[in-house]
C-alpha cells in the first residue's frame, strides 16, 4: 500500500498522466480523420457510428495502449531524450508502467484508474437521470454528488470544483453522454480481444514505436464504416459476438493481478 501512494503522488506521475490524455484525445482525432469524408461528407456514411464507438476509440489507444508495458518500453526512453529531467531520468520501465496502472480512489474522473473509472460514469448516469425526472434539483445536485463519491469511492468531496463542476459536458448541455465512456471501455475490450488475434506482433511494435498496423486495422475494421451500420451491429461485425462485459473483465484481472500479486 505505500509503494501504491508512493507511486500515486511521487513528481514524474503528473507528466506521464497528461501524456496519455493526449493518447485519448488522439483516438478521437485518427477515428475523425479515418471516417471517408473525402468521398462522404455530409452524408452518414461519413460520420461516426456513435459516441460509444467514439470513446472506444479514445479509451482504446488511452488505456489499452497507453498504459501498457510495451508502450512505455519506447515512450520513457523518449520521454528521457526530449525532457532532461532528474524525476525522469531515474525513472525505469517497470516503475512507470505500474505508476501508470495504481488503483486507487480519485476525486477526478480523468485521472481515474481503469478499475474504477466507470463507478465514475455510474454515478454521473445516476444523477443525471434524477435531475431529469425532477427527483433531484439543480440546487441539491453538489450535495447528492458529495454523499455518493464518499458512499461509492470512500473519498470526501472539498470543493465543487473537484466535485460536481470538474466536467463540461453538463455545462455545455451533454446530458446523456457520460455512459458512452463505459460502452466505449466494453467496445474498445472486446475489439482488443479481435485484434489481437489479427495482429500477433502487436507487442513487438508498441515496443518499437510502431503504431502503424494497430492504425490501419482500426481503419479498416471499425473507422471506414461511418454509420453503415449501428454500433451494437458494427460490434458484432467486427468482433463476431453482441457486445458483453466479459472482454473488460478479464483484461482488468490481466493486468492488475500481476501488479498487485493477487
Amino acid at each position: 500500500m505505500l509503494a501504491a501512494l508512493w507511486l500515486w503522488t511521487a513528481p514524474w506521475l503528473a507528466p506521464l498522466r497528461l501524456l496519455v490524455v493526449l493518447v485519448h484525445e488522439t483516438g478521437h482525432a485518427l477515428y475523425e480523420q479515418g471516417l471517408p469524408k473525402a468521398e462522404r461528407f455530409g452524408q452518414p456514411l461519413a460520420e461516426a457510428a456513435s459516441t460509444g464507438i467514439h470513446e472506444s476509440q479514445s479509451r482504446m489507444w488511452e488505456n489499452f495502449v497507453g498504459r501498457s508495458r510495451p508502450f512505455w518500453e519506447w515512450a520513457l526512453p523518449e520521454l528521457q531524450a526530449a525532457y532532461r529531467s532528474p524525476c525522469f531520468d531515474a525513472l525505469d520501465v517497470e516503475t512507470a508502467y505500474r505508476g501508470m496502472n495504481v488503483v486507487e480512489p480519485n476525486l477526478i474522473r480523468i485521472e481515474s484508474d481503469e478499475a474504477t473509472y466507470n463507478l465514475h460514469i455510474m454515478l454521473r448516469f445516476d444523477l443525471e437521470r434524477a435531475l431529469l425526472s425532477g427527483d433531484l434539483s439543480v440546487a441539491g445536485l453538489p450535495a447528492a454528488w458529495n454523499e455518493r463519491i464518499r458512499d461509492d469511492l470512500g473519498l470526501i468531496v472539498p470543493d465543487d470544483a473537484r466535485g460536481c463542476m470538474q466536467d463540461i459536458h453538463w455545462s455545455m448541455g451533454s446530458f446523456g453522454y457520460f455512459p458512452t465512456y463505459t460502452l466505449g471501455n466494453l467496445y474498445a475490450a472486446q475489439m482488443w480481444v479481435t485484434l489481437r488475434q489479427a495482429l500477433p506482433g502487436l507487442d513487438d511494435d508498441l515496443r518499437r514505436g510502431e503504431f502503424g498496423g494497430l492504425h490501419a486495422w482500426l481503419r479498416e475494421q471499425v473507422h471506414v464504416h461511418g454509420r453503415r451500420y449501428t454500433a451494437p451491429e458494427l460490434c458484432e461485425r467486427v468482433t463476431g459476438r453482441r457486445l458483453g462485459h466479459q472482454p473488460l473483465l478479464d483484461y482488468l484481472r490481466a493486468k492488475l493481478e500481476p501488479i498487485y500479486g493477487l
